[in-house]
């Protein structure tokens, strides 16, 4: 079965196929359906080539479900699922208030058990860092949520008269001999500890230490040094949309 996938996030928006297993034709998109829905329409267009059994949606922006459902119909003909936390899947959501769960968070529980096992802690480096945990017997717990690394650098930038808006990545001095180079260290270095902190705060929780997966736009340089087994995903959060529509057609 051969579906599209599309991940809705606050400042990207990412579209592919997803078939056998596999993702392929991928687009990534700077701004979402309301900015850009032509390049919507032809990276969907892209991934769905001749045909395909359906379409996926994991989406943090609501409001523009509606208008991804429609443009789905005009352009692959075929229905839309729109992930929720009582969507059928392959881990079993055991949390106080699943609405609550961001679909995208979910979509990343179930392609990193598919990938990588249980039990798992996935972190995904977008506009917010957050961290989800899925036990052994594959139950999705809850998590950690954090500022991403442009919230914090973009808030120096609009808070402050002097500090100047930092592009993330590059190289990391070892003393910081202007402005941006003492604010890459800080972005850099003080990032990284912050998710150490966090990852050995989770890890008191475990009787055996989990597998550890990273995702998301700045993953790579996130955690580039850091001292712990992470696997960087870059497609993990369509790959799990994909394992989810295949949840679907198991059932049937």
């Amino acid at each position: 079965m051969r579906c599209v996938v599309i991940d809705v996030g606050n400042t990207s928006t990412g579209i592919a196929r997803y078939e056998n297993g596999r993702i392929s034709l991928s687009s990534h998109l700077n701004g979402g359906i309301r900015k850009q829905p032509a390049a919507c329409a032809a990276a969907l267009r892209r991934a769905a080539g001749a045909r395909v059994d359906g379409a996926v949606l994991g989406s943090v922006v609501p409001q523009t479900n509606a208008a991804w459902q429609r443009l789905v119909r005009q352009v692959a003909g075929v229905p839309l699922l729109v992930v929720r936390a009582d969507t059928r899947m392959p881990v079993r959501v055991d949390y106080p208030r699943p609405k609550t769960i961001g679909p995208d968070r979910l979509a990343n529980a179930c392609g990193g058990v598919a990938r990588y096992g249980a039990p798992l802690v996935v972190a995904d480096f977008g506009t917010a860092l957050t961290f989800d945990i899925i036990t052994a017997d594959r139950r999705y717990i809850g998590g950690v949520i954090a500022p991403g690394l442009p919230l914090m650098t973009d808030y120096l930038y609009e808070r402050t008269a002097l500090l100047p808006r930092l592009k993330l990545g590059g190289a990391c001095p070892r003393i910081g001999r202007s402005t941006k180079g003492a604010m890459r260290i800080g972005a850099h270095i003080g990032y990284r500890g912050m998710v150490r902190e966090i990852v050995n705060y989770l890890g008191r929780s475990w009787h055996t230490p989990p597998h550890l997966c990273a995702t998301g736009g700045y993953a790579r340089w996130a955690i580039q040094g850091l001292d712990m087994p992470f696997v960087i995903d870059p497609t993990l959060t369509l790959f799990g949309l994909g394992c989810i529509f295949d949840a679907q057609e198991k059932e049937v």
